[in-house]
C-alpha cells in the first residue's frame, strides 16, 4: 500500500491543519477526474477519545474541512478544480498503511493484491479472511475455506476491513 507522490504530498500539507483540530488522520484519497479531481480526507478521534468511546461527528468534519481549505488555498497544491470531502472511515474502513493492520488481528479483512497468488486455476487477486498475524513484510489470514496465505506487504494494492455486527 504505497502513497503516490501526490498523495504523500497532500498528506503533509494536511497532516498539521487536521491535527489542530484535535482528530487524527487516517488517510488522504486523490483521484484526479478531468477538470474537477477529488480529494477524500478520512479522520478519526484521537486514540484517548476512542477509549472513552468517543467518535468523530460532523463538527468535526467541518472543522476539519475548513482548516484543510484555508492552507490548501495557501499552498495550492492541485491544479484546476477539486472537490474536498472529509468523512470518517467508516465501518469498512480502507487502510492507508501497514501499520493500521495492526489493530485489526483477528478481524476479516479484503485485500486487492499486485501479482495473483494460490496454484494453479486458483489463482487470485481478490482475498477476504481474518487476519491472524502481520509483520515488517507481510501478513498471514485464513479464508473462510480454511486457506491459508502468506502474503507480502509489498504485493497489496489495496485492503479493507470487513465490518461484522457483533
Amino acid at each position: 500500500m504505497k502513497l503516490s507522490t501526490k498523495v504523500a504530498e497532500l498528506t503533509a500539507i494536511i497532516a498539521p491543519a487536521v491535527a489542530a483540530c484535535d482528530v487524527a488522520l487516517w488517510g488522504v484519497e486523490f483521484a484526479p477526474q478531468g477538470q474537477r479531481s477529488l480529494l477524500r480526507i478520512y479522520i478519526e478521534s484521537l486514540p484517548e477519545e476512542q477509549a472513552q468511546d468517543k467518535h468523530v461527528t460532523i463538527e468535526n468534519c467541518a472543522a476539519v474541512n475548513h482548516q484543510v481549505s484555508g492552507i490548501l488555498e495557501v499552498h495550492d497544491p492541485i491544479a484546476g478544480e477539486y472537490i474536498l470531502e472529509v468523512s470518517s472511515p467508516g465501518f469498512d474502513r480502507a487502510f492507508f498503511s501497514d501499520e493500521q493492520m495492526h489493530h485489526y488481528i483477528g478481524q476479516t479483512v479484503s485485500l486487492r493484491l499486485i501479482q495473483a497468488i494460490g496454484q494453479g486455476d486458483q489463482k487470485r487477486r481478490k482475498v477476504t479472511g481474518i487476519l491472524d498475524s502481520i509483520d515488517t513484510t507481510s501478513l498471514k489470514m485464513t479464508t473462510t475455506d480454511n486457506e491459508q496465505f502468506e502474503i507480502d506487504l509489498s504485493n497489496i494494492d489495496k485492503a479493507n476491513l470487513i465490518y461484522e455486527d457483533a
